[in-house]
């Protein structure tokens, strides 16, 4: 199926290659909105409180393009597009994200939630940039190696089963605004099932799409994949986010991001390396922008969201946004 695709794309013109990259991208982010809409309904027709909502099944949901599009790129032999995605992503949550919705509105922070969840944020990054260093592959290239894959996995499932203990801690709120009307259960489950359809089949037309792209114009994969398909499979967090605070719920936003920064790398990487014996390799050239601007916006944040105001300020905005800038113009000035 996939020689099919890959030998049908390769006959189409670069500009129209461009197109089909959009529309994926499209599709991938309302497929991730369908299934993130039905499992939020899911979860508030069987009575789970708002914030297991916006912790564990809203970020799953977003991330999930992640996912599908890392592991389907590592079992297809491209684990630079894989590792690129998800640390990409994390830039662009953080960096474009947040910073795009500090400007639009209020970011209120949940100092309880900060000190648990922040910690967990800052500490996977960490996590991952170690195991990523060549240090552990004995190698000129890291490699994340498949066991460590699914040692991430592992703690994934630990981090859902803490969010859900510190969720059942806290007091039941309303959820009525996720939801407008009530759905049939099977109504529910049929969408659930064609959002997660939608996203599988767009990532599978994205990922040779782009890979046909990069070789044709001479982009590195991995740049791409930091980038541009980075940016497009944060879509449904950027949506999400800007909902949220048009909405005055800026708080889900950030809870949002954080989780799926979480998830990038627990869930999105762990599942990448855990598909792949040999692993995913670390380019060397990952420890040069991509590695260093992830712990630096991920530290400016985490130093952000303890300060005094109780909220993301503009001028916090504009600076990570303005990161997240300076890292896309490297990213191709290097080239």
């Amino acid at each position: 199926m996939e020689e099919l695709v890959y030998s049908t794309l390769s006959q189409f013109s670069t500009l129209i290659l461009f197109a089909i990259i959009a529309i994926s991208l499209f599709v991938l982010s309302k497929g991730a909105d369908i299934l993130v809409d039905q499992a939020v309904g899911l979860s508030i027709r069987w009575g789970v409180p708002k914030m297991i909502i916006g912790a564990t099944i809203v970020s799953l949901g977003t991330t999930l393009p992640e996912v599908t599009v890392s592991v389907i790129a590592a079992i297809n032999g491209n684990p630079d597009l894989a590792l690129g995605n998800a640390i990409g992503s994390i830039i662009a949550d953080t960096g474009l994200i947040i910073g795009l919705a500090a400007l639009i509105g209020r970011l209120p922070i949940d100092k309880g939630a900060i000190d648990r969840q922040g910690r967990i944020q800052l500490m996977s990054a960490v996590m991952l940039s170690v195991v990523s260093l060549p240090f552990f592959s004995k190698g000129p290239e890291g490699r994340i190696t498949q066991w460590m894959g699914f040692i991430f996995i592992a703690l994934l499932i630990l981090y859902i089963i803490a969010t859900i203990r510190w969720g059942r801690k806290s007091s039941e709120e309303d959820s009525s605004d996720f939801i407008e009307e009530k759905c049939p259960l099977f109504l529910q489950i049929i969408k659930l099932v064609l959002g997660i359809v939608l996203v599988i089949v767009s990532s599978k037309i994205l990922i040779p799409s782009v890979e046909i792209s990069a070789i044709r114009i001479g982009i590195p994969q991995s740049v791409i994949a930091a980038t541009l398909v980075a940016f497009g499979t944060s879509l449904p967090e950027l949506v999400t986010a800007i909902t949220a605070v048009k909405k005055g719920h800026g708080e889900l936003a950030v809870g949002n991001i954080i989780g799926a920064d979480i998830l990038n790398v627990l869930f999105v990487i762990g599942s990448a390396a855990a598909v792949t014996k040999g692993g995913l390799l670390v380019p060397t050239d990952f420890y040069k922008l991509q590695i260093p601007t992830m712990l630096i916006i991920l530290i400016a944040f985490r130093i952000f969201a303890k300060n005094e105001n109780d909220s993301i300020t503009k001028p916090e905005g504009i600076f990570l946004l303005g990161m997240y800038l300076i890292y896309l113009i490297l990213n191709y000035a290097w080239i």
